[in-house]
């Protein structure tokens, strides 16, 4: 199940990141995100010393703040969202560069901006040093339901394959005198989204059927061996700066 050819998530390494098992890395990295986003706005050190804990995982394990910027653009619609929010909200206001700005709005701005950016930058850090197909199996460990795992192990599965497929049905388009940019060609892009739903639909339960009939049982199977003790140590101490970040934030 690999990642996108184009951007792959996942960073290939040895570093003791890397070998964590992935049920503790998912735990570490719900729990992080968690403290992060209980935290105060108004801790702006809390925010610091978060990222400050990233960057030592990411040294750790052999991450480059250049190779994660890229796939930061996950969030640019929570960007435009606190951008416009100091101009649209009401209350007190500030005069910032000849702009009157809302301070609700900018405290609701850098609130969404700083939590959002933390947590796609936990859940990167989480993509890039657990190899997609240990996912499912981790999921399975920490007794996530069965049928949740085999929708999440096949989404993970075909979604290359679904991209590939609206790429050719694109460049046939265009072969034929279609211009993806015109607004009059709107309604055959939905058709062609809407046929590969279709066949995605009928292709999923070939899938399953073709499961069924070797003896798949509704679970994941295991290959990795449980986590020890040692593990969760390893990897809840990130996680347990975060928590203890957290509440230090609240009582100062």
């Amino acid at each position: 199940m690999p990642s996108s050819p184009a951007r792959p998530l996942h960073l290939a390494g040895t570093s003791p990141v890397h070998a964590l098992p992935p049920e503790v890395k998912i735990v570490a990295a719900f729990v992080a995100v968690f403290a992060i986003v209980a935290t105060p706005r108004e801790a702006i050190w809390a925010f610091a010393a978060y990222l400050a804990i990233l960057v030592v995982v990411w040294r750790i394990a052999g991450i480059s703040a250049r190779r994660l910027a890229p796939r930061m653009l996950i969030e640019l619609p929570f960007v435009v969202l606190a951008v416009l929010l100091p101009f649209a909200e009401g209350g007190e206001r500030v005069t910032v560069w000849g702009l009157s700005l809302s301070v609700p709005g900018l405290l609701a701005a850098w609130n969404i901006l700083v939590k959002g950016t933390l947590g796609v930058l936990v859940s990167l850090t989480l993509a890039a040093t657990t190899p997609v197909r240990a996912l499912p199996g981790g999921l399975s460990r920490l007794h996530l339901p069965g049928i949740v795992v085999t929708v999440i192990t096949l989404m993970l599965r075909y979604v290359d394959l679904l991209v590939a497929e609206l790429d050719r049905m694109r460049i046939a388009r265009i072969a034929r005198g279609d211009d993806p940019r015109a607004l009059h060609q709107i309604g055959a892009a939905a058709r062609g989204v809407g046929g590969v739903f279709l066949r995605s639909y009928e292709r999923g339960e070939r899938v399953h059927l073709a499961m069924l009939s070797r003896g798949f049982t509704g679970t994941v199977p295991l290959a990795t061996a449980p986590a020890r003790p040692r593990d969760w140590t390893l990897a809840l101490l990130p996680a347990g700066g975060a928590v203890a970040v957290a509440v230090a934030a609240w009582w100062v």
